[in-house]
């Protein structure tokens, strides 16, 4: 049996993964999930990957390795310093080796959103990411969901059950660290093992266009699909654990 390593998204914490567990555990699989240090404004992707590295040093079993939204710039650190199978890219931000999520969106942000979070990148590098579908919602630019519970039912909940939709709104951490932005991704090629994307056609935060795109170019895969925002582990958690278990895509030949 896999051990499941569950790495979770910005504002979230372990406690985002409770649902999807439930169904990992009732199937007969062992889950492994953390919080993140994302209050920290000095944590880095380094940090991040760490403090999903010190609760799988010990283990010797078949790790499988997701990582919801922000935390797609983490998982791949991780598989760089210990074997896991199969990464799984969660409706997640897949890195580019050499450039900051930020940089990945120069020809779609704004001034404002590089000046908000105290960046400059470096222009006129990126010229080939001009033609790519866009990131990012730019509604959500400014947006705290922490402080702002309209914005999170329109964009982060709106496809969960209100009784889970309520209980995500009162589980939000601050999230302070901008390391997963304007952070240049470390690794100089994305590492060689199985990989995995899963989107949710209804996301209302992370394009699926270029969620399609990106795991086409740089994992060399389809995606898989599923009907629902976001949030797919609170919202379709039965549905992700049947494809989590059941669905593997083919090891990386081609991308970045």
């Amino acid at each position: 049996m896999s051990i499941f390593c569950l790495v979770h998204g910005a504002c979230l914490g372990a406690w985002s993964w409770k649902y999807l567990i439930n169904e990992l555990e009732a199937r007969g699989h062992q889950v492994i999930a953390m919080d993140l240090p994302i209050e920290n404004p000095e944590a880095n992707l380094s940090a991040f990957a760490q403090a999903v590295l010190d609760p799988l040093q010990e283990s010797e079993e078949d790790i499988v390795l997701v990582g919801h939204s922000m935390a797609g710039t983490v998982i791949p650190i991780v598989a760089s310093q210990i074997p896991i199978s199969r990464l799984v890219f969660l409706s997640a931000l897949i890195p580019y080796p050499g450039m900051s999520t930020l940089e990945q969106c120069e020809f779609q942000a704004t001034a404002n959103l590089f000046k908000a979070e105290e960046y400059n990148p470096v222009k006129s590098k990126f010229e080939h990411l001009r033609y790519e579908p866009h990131m990012l919602n730019s509604a959500l630019r400014g947006k705290d969901p922490v402080q702002d519970r309209a914005v999170v039912m329109k964009f982060h909940f709106h496809d969960c059950q209100p009784d889970i939709a309520e209980w995500a709104i009162s589980k939000l951490r601050t999230h302070r660290s901008p390391a997963h932005l304007t952070e240049m991704f470390p690794l100089q090629k994305l590492p060689d093992v199985e990989y995995s994307y899963i989107l949710g056609t209804e996301d209302r935060i992370l394009y699926p266009a270029w969620s399609r795109y990106a795991a086409r170019k740089r994992l060399g895969i389809d995606p898989i699909e599923i009907t629902g925002g976001h949030y797919l582990q609170l919202s379709r958690p039965a549905q992700l654990a049947d494809i989590l278990i059941n669905n593997r895509s083919v090891t990386k030949t081609s991308g970045i």
